[in-house]
């Protein structure tokens, strides 16, 4: 079997890299173990973030964001987008000074999507917040989407421009013959002059089989979502000095997370919700919204994440392969960011260059050893 281009990971890395170089005509055969999304690109909190990222990623997270705004153009597919803003709450100052400090931080390097509230506006957006709160920083055009409705539907528009998906096939091997890459698996042998590595929590155990020694941590982020509730609030709420994603779905559920992590037992790809951080969680939602605390929590969940050091994501040509290209290590906050990854990966590809500045993500940027 031939294509133009492997790539290994169908979820939302992937399935993004396949969409945009199938828009440019070029095909490609893209391997998953699992299914597109059965990790951390289906089961995330579907953050569509400008807010509070790490300065590297703002030019990436600015077009990303702007991608998102038309994603029906793009998947033919809302993928339930809601841009209803995303405000870091205050509850001291300390907390404010520590806004304030970041939204300079974020007009210095020229953009302005980050901006300082005050109390009575905070609470015109957020009316439901306790009374305690000082302001925000806001971001008025952030929001969410379903993160398992995205990537079926950047999977399925790939599919229909002719990407070839195939699900629990894993890679076996991979080796370089000649101009191509050799890869093994269950199906055959696949021939493809560039492999594309979207491998998520893997990428790094499949970055060191072609000499790439790349650091990632897996971890296992943990939601939980409650009963549907009466319409209550608007904008995704976190806080300055908390863990805290707190959103209400269309539907009237709450999805609560904020980096609270479950046990991992990653060589059966198993998690284990710690509950003594889940009580904390909670205890957390009912401080800044106590109307929460008599509402059910009807289900807990983990994806399995891979974190780098500096929890900022690897994009870019491998540092050791020719016609190898890596896009893991998200650490967390991925989901906004795929449109924009994949559409750098295709340019990487076929234009030998990205339109925005990656240099950052670049894999050999970790200390050897």
């Amino acid at each position: 079997m031939k294509s133009d281009v492997l790539i290994i990971g169908g979820g939302l890395m992937g399935a993004c890299t396949a969409l945009y170089l199938a828009k440019r005509g070029v095909k490609s055969i893209v391997l998953d173990k699992d299914h597109s999304g059965r990790h951390a690109s289906g089961v995330n909190a579907g953050g569509l973030r400008k807010l509070n990222r790490n300065p590297a990623e703002i030019p990436l997270t600015v077009e990303a964001s702007r991608i998102w705004s038309h994603i029906q153009e793009l998947v033919d597919s809302d993928c339930d987008v809601k841009l209803s803003g995303q405000v870091r709450v205050a509850e001291s100052d300390a907390d404010m000074e520590l806004l304030e400090t970041r939204a300079a931080l974020v007009r210095e390097l020229g953009y302005e999507h980050e901006q300082m509230i005050n109390r009575d506006k905070l609470y015109e957006l957020v009316p439901a917040l306790a009374p305690h709160c000082l302001g925000a920083l806001w971001c008025e055009d952030d929001g969410f989407a379903r993160p398992y409705h995205a990537t079926t539907a950047f999977r399925r528009k790939a599919e229909s421009l002719g990407a070839d998906f195939h699900s629990h096939t894993a890679l076996n091997a991979l080796e370089r013959e000649g101009d191509n890459w050799l890869a093994s698996t269950h199906m055959g042998e696949i021939r493809a002059p560039v492999v594309v590595n979207a491998s998520g929590a893997w990428g790094a155990r499949l970055a060191s089989t072609i000499g790439d020694q790349i650091p990632v941590k897996p971890g296992a982020p943990t939601l939980m979502v409650t009963e549907r509730l009466p319409h209550f609030i608007d904008p995704v709420v976190g806080a300055a000095s908390r863990k805290l994603s707190f959103k209400q779905m269309q539907n009237g559920t709450v999805i609560i997370g904020g980096a609270h992590m479950a046990r991992l037992d990653m060589v059966n790809e198993r998690s284990e919700i710690d509950y003594r951080t889940m009580a904390e969680s909670a205890r957390t939602v009912t401080t800044l919204f106590p109307q929460m605390a008599d509402a059910r929590i009807v289900r807990f969940w983990a994806g399995i994440e891979g974190f780098t050091p500096d929890h900022i994501p690897v994009i870019g040509p491998s540092i050791n392969a020719p016609g190898l290209f890596h896009a893991f290590g998200f650490s967390a906050h991925g989901f906004q960011l795929s449109p924009v990854v994949g559409r750098i990966l295709s340019e990487l590809i076929l234009d030998g260059q990205s339109s925005l500045p990656i240099e950052p993500f670049r894999a050999d940027r970790f200390p050897t050893g």
